[in-house]
């Protein structure tokens, strides 16, 4: 597949494109290593520049009114829709998924902006009784200001989208900064945006580069809010550098989200959703199931499967119909053959893969195969640590309350996978799980209406439907006498 990675700037402020003044960055393509472009990053100044542009802009773009601003939203989403091949190729190319999942991303990124243009005429405030006779109280829904929005590499327009379109139709201006692994599509929406829609100058910026352009988006006194997603330890940091002057913070943060396969679970339909929420983006999700939980009862037979059917995934070009692609970086790859290479140090047994796979076609490029570990203990680190990759390890387990024990004992919370036929099972499951999200006996996937959030170190805040919209304003309060 050909596609065009050129871009007129390397940073979209104002309504206009130019050049950062801050070190170079270079696009690699994950799959074979080749070079997609050289950019120049956004230093400081670059990032100071973008925020005045977008301070400035956000009390006309507030006053246009949310029913403007969803119109606007509305044209944007047509516009993803009708270039949505040309931004799934880029996806393919800079993050290395499969052609089928960036459509797929490419999809929910539309459906966002969508999502969030209805609610331009059902933002609610609330009016309450005054004190005394002839007054009341209105409390109205009010724009944070000037949003930062640092987006990840594994999920580069979708998750802009994520944070654009609540920010954009609440009244808030936004300047974005895409991963610097990652910043074609992020760009090409820009250019996109900029040659087709009449959006107001300012509303939207762009700056690229990496940790020192978001340090100076974070560190900013003109930044209302920063909404991240990303690691753990860099969320830690943008908080602590954020309470220098209250900035309000929205974080995405991560997991290690256990799959509990209960002994009356459906086994065909347990590994088949499991396989798919482990090796989606190669695993490179936060929502993927990290590691799995078996009653004892089925262990055997689940094991056997599960082998089999992480076999038989097609791992190849990204632009064919294949299964997994390469993961995103060296680093990436490093991690994840660090995280193999830690866990049978500790006794873990490698039931299939365990490094690079064989053939014509990996020899360059970021490729693991799919690995499945045994014999692993819930102490060991690939239970503990998110491996962010497509390594499963498999544990036993003797109780409901075990399993529980398990998944629970994790610094993360984000989401979690049951496969059970009882009910009662269920409902004890959801309840005791302390987890933003749990997945009953289907695969990974959230839902743009729903809500999105994780609990203990994988965040603060959450995102997607009315609640995640709402994390983009502020009350204000009026004390009306009219009498």
């Amino acid at each position: 597949m050909s596609v065009s990675v050129a871009s007129p700037g390397s940073q979209y402020v104002e309504g206009r494109w130019s050049t950062g003044s801050g070190p170079e960055i270079e696009v690699l393509n994950p799959a074979d290593e080749s070079s997609l472009l050289a950019l120049p990053s956004s230093d400081a100044a670059d990032v100071d520049t973008a925020l005045a542009a977008a301070q400035r802009a956000r009390h006309e773009w507030n006053r246009a009114g949310s029913v403007a601003r969803g119109a606007h939203l509305r044209q944007m989403a047509d516009l993803i829709h009708a270039h949505r091949e040309e931004l799934a190729a880029l996806l393919v190319a800079e993050v290395g998924k499969p052609l089928s999942q960036a459509e797929g991303e490419v999809e929910f990124a539309e459906g966002l902006v969508r999502y969030n243009a209805e609610w331009d005429r059902r933002m609610e405030g609330e009016i309450l009784p005054g004190e005394g006779p002839g007054e009341n109280v209105h409390l109205l829904r009010a724009p944070v200001g000037v949003v930062a929005a640092i987006c990840p590499w594994n999920f580069p327009l979708a998750v802009l989208c994520r944070k654009l379109a609540p920010a954009l139709l609440t009244g808030n201006t936004v300047v974005a900064k895409p991963s610097e692994v990652t910043p074609l599509s992020t760009l090409a929406f820009a250019r996109l945006v900029d040659e087709h829609l009449d959006l107001p100058a300012g509303v939207f910026n762009v700056v690229t580069g990496a940790r020192e352009t978001g340090e100076a988006l974070v560190r900013s006194p003109l930044t209302s809010m920063v909404s991240f997603t990303g690691h753990r330890d860099t969320g830690k940091g943008i908080m602590a550098a954020a309470a220098t002057d209250l900035t309000r913070v929205a974080l995405e943060l991560g997991g290690k989200a256990p799959a509990i396969v209960w002994r009356d679970a459906d086994l065909d339909l347990a590994v088949s959703s499991i396989i798919e929420a482990r090796h989606a983006n190669a695993g490179q999700v936060c929502t993927c199931a990290e590691r799995v939980l078996v009653h004892r009862d089925v262990l055997e037979p689940f094991t056997e499967r599960y082998v089999a059917a992480a076999e038989a995934l097609v791992l190849g070009d990204p632009t064919g119909a294949v299964d997994m692609g390469p993961l995103v970086s060296a680093a990436q790859l490093a991690k994840t053959e660090a995280a193999v290479a830690r866990a049978i140090e500790e006794g873990a047994t490698v039931a299939t893969g365990g490094g690079r796979p064989e053939g014509n076609g990996f020899a360059s490029g970021y490729w693991h195969a799919p690995t499945v570990l045994v014999d692993v203990d819930p102490a060991m680190d690939v239970m503990r640590e998110e491996t962010f990759g497509p390594v499963t390890p498999i544990v036993g387990i003797d109780s409901l309350e075990e399993s529980l024990a398990v998944a629970n004992d994790s610094r993360y919370g984000l989401s979690a996978y049951l496969f059970s036929r009882d009910y009662g099972t269920v409902m004890r499951t959801v309840e005791e799980l302390d987890f933003g999200e749990i997945y009953v006996n289907r695969t990974l996937g959230e839902s743009i209406h729903a809500h999105h959030s994780g609990y203990k170190e994988s965040g603060i805040g959450g995102e997607d439907g009315k609640w995640g919209l709402m994390r983009y304003t502020q009350i204000k309060t009026a004390y009306h006498r009219y009498g």
